[in-house]
């Protein structure tokens, strides 16, 4: 049987080196494991020589989440609407780049690895986003982007669905009915995965 793993061997500065022997005991993980956790990154990311970016050539940046989520809780729910649409169109451009437009799967392990959530399936096959993600809305407008590529509308706001029967049933047709599962996390209908045959 063929094994699916191949050995590559390259060179690196004495100095690099070193740091992956600090990472691997900082972590407790095997040096080839360290590498290989970074060599998993460039399936979503690409370091250059001065820059990050993304597969499609754009310059990224690095944010600590606790500052993301303190800026989209500051905005409103209409800022946090388009933010969450723009960050899920980024996913769903990264993950069609790579081939994998249709795959949950790799949709969910790109936002694992990228520190937006941990990939998280209850036992009923729902999908768990921790609340630490960010605020309902933008997290709604991301989740039905990355579920059915569609914009969330930014006008499914409490405001203005409050007092609009038919816009709250097009918000309930959109992302379906609101689901409790856990109350540490955002669950909804549309992003539960389908059983395993």
């Amino acid at each position: 049987m063929k094994s699916n793993t191949s050995v590559i061997t390259i060179r690196i500065e004495n100095n690099l080196k070193d740091h992956l022997d600090k990472m691997k005991d900082r972590f407790g993980l095997s040096k080839a494991d360290i590498i290989r956790n970074y060599l998993e990154m460039s399936r979503y990311l690409v370091k250059q020589k001065n820059s990050v970016k993304s597969l499609n050539d754009r310059d990224l940046i690095i944010v600590k989440r606790s500052f993301l989520r303190k800026l989209l809780e500051e905005s409103g729910e209409v800022e946090q609407i388009n933010f969450g649409n723009k960050l899920g169109r980024f996913i769903n451009d990264v993950s069609r780049i790579g081939g994998y437009s249709n795959d949950i799967n790799y949709i969910l392990n790109l936002c694992e690895s990228l520190g937006f959530f941990p990939t998280l399936i209850d036992n009923d096959n729902y999908i768990l986003i921790t609340k630490d993600f960010g605020p309902i809305k933008f997290v709604e407008a991301f989740i039905l982007q990355i579920f059915k590529q569609i914009d969330y509308n930014p006008r499914y706001i409490e405001e203005e669905m409050k007092d609009s029967k038919s816009l709250k049933s097009q918000y309930e047709k959109d992302m379906g009915a609101p689901i409790e599962r856990s109350s540490s996390h955002y669950s909804f209908e549309i992003a539960k995965l389908p059983k395993q045959e």
